[in-house]
Parts: C-alpha cells; sequence; structure tokens
C-alpha cells in the first residue's frame, strides 16, 4: 500500500523561457546571482512539503551546471540547512556521487547531518551520469565498468564505516587503513568518528539498467532502489527484476517491496489544459536529458534536433502524450491521479513510496502549487486508508 510521498527536485533555478521553442540547453548560462538563487527555492520547496506532511525531498548532487538545471553540489550540507527550517520532513540525499567522493569523506559527512538533523537525513548513492562533473573529479564516466567497479568499492567502504566499530579494506583502488607507524603502534584498523547514531543506516540508489550485476549488489549490501521520476523514466522491468535479485539471494519479496517509483506529474482541470501546461517543462525536461540518454526510445536524429529551436514535429521528437501512454508522466485532474495510483497498487502490492515528482524548468511558484494540490486532494485519500 503507496503511503510515503515525495519529491525529487534536482536543482533547476526558474528558466526566463521554456520549452523546444526557448533558449537550445547548450545556450544557457546564467549569473552567479541567479544561479544562487536555488537555495532560497530549494527551502521554500521544502517548507511547502513539510506544511503537507510529505514524507521527504529528495535532492540530486551536481556541479557546473551554468544552464541552471541542476544546481545543488552539496546536498548533505543543503540538508542540515533544510532540517533547522523545518521541522518534520526527511530529506533524501538523491544521489550522492560515490565516484566523485572519497569513501571516508562522504560517510563522515553523512553521519553528521544524521546527528545534526537527528535523522532525518535518508542516505543514497548514485554512479554519476555527467561526464563534465564525474571526469572533472578525476574518476572515471566515459569507461562504464570502471566507474562500476569503483562505485562497487566505494559503496562497500561507506557501508562498512557505518555498520563496524572498528574495520579495514583492502581492494583495487583503496587500501584503508594504510600501514603506517601511529604513536607507537603499527595501524591495521579505523574507526569512523563519528558513526550515524540512527542505525541501521537505510540506503536507496537509482535503478537505471537493471542489470542482474546491478541489482543483485544492491540487494547485498541492502540498498533499496529508486525507479524513475529524476533523470530515468519509470518501466515495468526494474521493478521485477528488483524482486528477481532478491529471490537469487534468499528474500522473498512483494512486487513493489523495498522500492520506490517516480512519476513526473501536472494537475489541472482537465488533462487537456494539464498537458498543455506541462508541454513546454517536459519540452525542457527533453533538451536537458535526451543527450545523456536518458529519454527512452528517442533517436540520435531526434537528439539533435531536440538539441535546436523548434522543428520537433517534424523530426519526430516524441510528445508528452507518448511518455504518458506509458505511465511514466500524469498530466490531468486529481481524481484521475488518484486513480492511476490505485492502479499501481493493485499491480505492485508491496509498493509504500512514490515521488511524485515536477519536470525541469518547472517555475518555483508552480511547482508549490502543483505540491499543495497534491497534497490537499491527492495525498489524503492514501493516508486516510493507511490509518
Amino acid at each position: 500500500m503507496i503511503t510515503k510521498f515525495a519529491t525529487v527536485y534536482p536543482g533547476h533555478v526558474d528558466l526566463p523561457d521554456m520549452g523546444q521553442r526557448s533558449t537550445p540547453a547548450n545556450e544557457r548560462r546564467f549569473s552567479n546571482e541567479h544561479l544562487a538563487t536555488v537555495f532560497e527555492k530549494t527551502e521554500a520547496i521544502a517548507r511547502t512539503m513539510d506544511e503537507l506532511d510529505y514524507h521527504a525531498i529528495w535532492l540530486a548532487e551536481h556541479h557546473f551546471q551554468h544552464e541552471g538545471y541542476e544546481c545543488l553540489p552539496n546536498i548533505l550540507m543543503l540538508a542540515v540547512h533544510l532540517a533547522h527550517v523545518t521541522p518534520r520532513i526527511r530529506i533524501g540525499c538523491g544521489f550522492n556521487i560515490a565516484p566523485m567522493w572519497h569513501p571516508l569523506r562522504l560517510a563522515e559527512d553523512f553521519a553528521t547531518a544524521d546527528i545534526l538533523t537527528r535523522g532525518r537525513v535518508i542516505f543514497g548513492v548514485g554512479r554519476g551520469y555527467h561526464t563534465r562533473e564525474v571526469e572533472t573529479f578525476g574518476a572515471p564516466m566515459l569507461d562504464a565498468e570502471a566507474n562500476r567497479e569503483l562505485f562497487e568499492e566505494q559503496v562497500e567502504i561507506v557501508l562498512k564505516a557505518f555498520r563496524e566499530e572498528s574495520f579495514s579494506h583492502q581492494g583495487k583502488h583503496y587500501t584503508l587503513p594504510p600501514v603506517v607507524p601511529y604513536r607507537g603502534y603499527e595501524l591495521r584498523e579505523l574507526t569512523l568518528v563519528p558513526r550515524p547514531i540512527h542505525r541501521p543506516v537505510e540506503c536507496w540508489q537509482p535503478i537505471v539498467s537493471a542489470s542482474a550485476r546491478g541489482l543483485d549488489f544492491m540487494v547485498r549490501h541492502g540498498i533499496k532502489g529508486v525507479i524513475g521520476g529524476g533523470a530515468a523514466t519509470m518501466a515495468e522491468g526494474p521493478i521485477h527484476g528488483y524482486r528477481e535479485a532478491a529471490a537469487r539471494a534468499g528474500r522473498q519479496l512483494a512486487l513493489g517491496e523495498d522500492l520506490c517509483l517516480g512519476i513526473f506529474f501536472h494537475l489541472a482541470e482537465t488533462r487537456e489544459k494539464a498537458v498543455r501546461e506541462i508541454t513546454p517543462f517536459y519540452e525542457e525536461h527533453v533538451k536537458m536529458f535526451a543527450p545523456l540518454g536518458f529519454v527512452p526510445g528517442i533517436t540520435s536524429a531526434q537528439v539533435e534536433a531536440a538539441a535546436r529551436r523548434g522543428g520537433w514535429g517534424a523530426a519526430g521528437v516524441p510528445t508528452v502524450e507518448h511518455y504518458m501512454k506509458t505511465g511514466a508522466w500524469f498530466a490531468g485532474p486529481p481524481e484521475e491521479l488518484v486513480a492511476y495510483l490505485e492502479d499501481l497498487e493493485s499491480r505492485f502490492p508491496g509498493l509504500q513510496h512514490v515521488n511524485m515528482s515536477i519536470s525541469m524548468g518547472t517555475p518555483k511558484a508552480v511547482m508549490q502549487e502543483q505540491l499543495r494540490w497534491f497534497g490537499k486532494e491527492v495525498m489524503p485519500r492514501f493516508a486516510t486508508r493507511a490509518r
């Protein structure tokens, strides 16, 4: 039964123009002052969600995006701030990009945030998808196998540091601690100081490719999965794949259990009005994510067309209605969204978590309006049944 609603906010600033006929993605550049408005926007959205009793706001770690799309470089630091200005809502790391961190610095920073926020931060890790970010920090992104290998070793270190009073690690990339003399003895083990107080640490990871290797790794380490609602699009295959991986590990899960499904949504009085209003935001999403491979089914020619101003129809770039048919996007009145979520419940009986995400480029005022509308007319239908 669905009981916990959240949203994914990757940190886009308000844009002066949106959609296929507006400024192409690679031509966007904003002043530092405007890029810094992302923090006030994040706080405003978090306050709105907290007032309506949402479970969590998920933030995304990104770097160097002068285009204004993803402008939050340190989500743990921001999470501590948000916990000081809101009384209840949890703040999700969706996600800390492990290859851009030393794993022990990531573990320490999360543990600090866990303590300072009294357990309100949700830990999450990802491999990354921007070469500009990951490769700039000296980690592999173009070499996908090297990226995965590094990521898996880093996550193992982080979780070991969380869970064990003292630990050591020897792998391809890290020997922790190094064997060195220290205050009269030879160093053989480390203790993370501080460790998280609120244990066991709940850990989440995005599911994108849904490879057997990746899913087996997640299940082996007790990592829960987020499908859709961010860069990737929700799909049914990974939902079954995660349960199959759990079964291989000897765990029997209900379909949807230990997963969070993400849906892009926009409410209006009619379906037609909702589609009309969401279209420029959806098109901004395509401009941002299509060149990165996160618009399923789009061809290389359509990706090139999406990088230009206008003419998308002639190139056959998919419209938002196409992805509404797949279930990854929703546009319509609240009662239809209730029915849509009830159908998800019937198909995935173990599902508890749903991210109701708002598309790239959506202005702050519209985001707050949509979250209020959902929180008042859709969410209570499920909260009442959960009690």
